[in-house]
């Protein structure tokens, strides 16, 4: 795989997922804008340089697949679709958190093009790549010969500190490992912060540990809020490993860029908390 190449419009695409991240959920005077402005850059990363799809057939067979876990960051995904030109529009956006609209307060499957699963219970999503990367194995398991891979698609899953305090998502991290699903890559939204506050008040374990002794690969990424080129190097290192599920511990600051940033003030934030 190809080495890093900086592109001169990076910082201004991770400046518009976060900014508008944050416009939607300021239009709303609803939502969570935290966790979509600290993960933009990953975001960035993964959909511009690895992500396998098409927004023309969303449905198209061998795509890569994304679910966002921590759904109340649907912010994140919506803006992020809209960006690759699925079948959301501004106007959508703007519609956020409205009845009836095109992108509701959680990702809902089969209601807006691009979404894979439906989240929103923290751990779900979590359990449902597990689903899916079992899905995908025994599909290639099936149908691949040698010499031509009719299925090597990924699952690609965003997940944050409360899904991982969920046991579901502990029982299938435990599946994952022990099926050696080389084609799921975690990536962890380690920001420190959950709605009550540090997560120091809750949830000290040592995750690194946890999912090695699960079977996992563990990568991390110290700077999540600018390194673009780590981010880019852990996730092709994760894409090499064929044998273990991978997850990234991702380091970032919640709501990047807001006057609460690194807070939980910014976790779920109407619009006179962030600008």
């Amino acid at each position: 795989m190809a080495a890093f190449a900086p592109n001169p419009a990076d910082d201004i695409a991770v400046a518009t997922i976060r900014t508008l991240a944050a416009d939607v959920v300021g239009k709303a005077n609803s939502g969570h804008p935290g966790a979509p402005m600290g993960m933009a850059p990953a975001a960035h990363v993964l959909f511009s340089r690895f992500f396998n799809t098409n927004p023309k057939n969303s449905k198209w067979y061998n795509r890569d697949r994304f679910v966002l876990s921590n759904g109340h960051a649907c912010a994140l995904q919506y803006v992020l679709l809209h960006l690759l030109g699925f079948k959301l529009s501004l106007d959508d956006l703007k519609n956020f958190r409205q009845l009836d609209s095109l992108t509701p307060g959680h990702p809902e499957a089969g209601h807006t093009d691009g979404i894979e699963v439906t989240t929103g219970p923290l751990g779900q999503g979590f359990a449902n790549g597990v689903g899916l990367g079992i899905a995908q194995a025994h599909m290639a398991a099936k149908y691949n010969k040698e010499g031509f891979d009719l299925i090597n698609n990924y699952t690609y899953v965003f997940t944050g500190d409360g899904c991982l305090m969920e046991g579901v998502a502990s029982e299938a991290a435990s599946l994952a490992g022990h099926l050696q699903l080389g084609n799921l890559i975690y990536i962890y939204d380690d920001n420190h912060i959950s709605i009550d506050g540090d997560t120091a008040v809750a949830f000290t374990e040592n995750v690194e540990q946890r999912f090695l002794a699960y079977g996992w690969q563990v990568l991390h990424v110290d700077n999540g809020d600018s390194d673009l080129h780590a981010i880019y190097n852990a996730i092709a290192e994760a894409r090499r490993e064929k044998h273990k599920p991978t997850i990234i511990r991702l380091r970032t600051t919640i709501g990047f860029g807001s006057k609460q940033q690194g807070t939980h003030g910014v976790h779920g934030a109407r619009k006179q908390t962030m600008c």
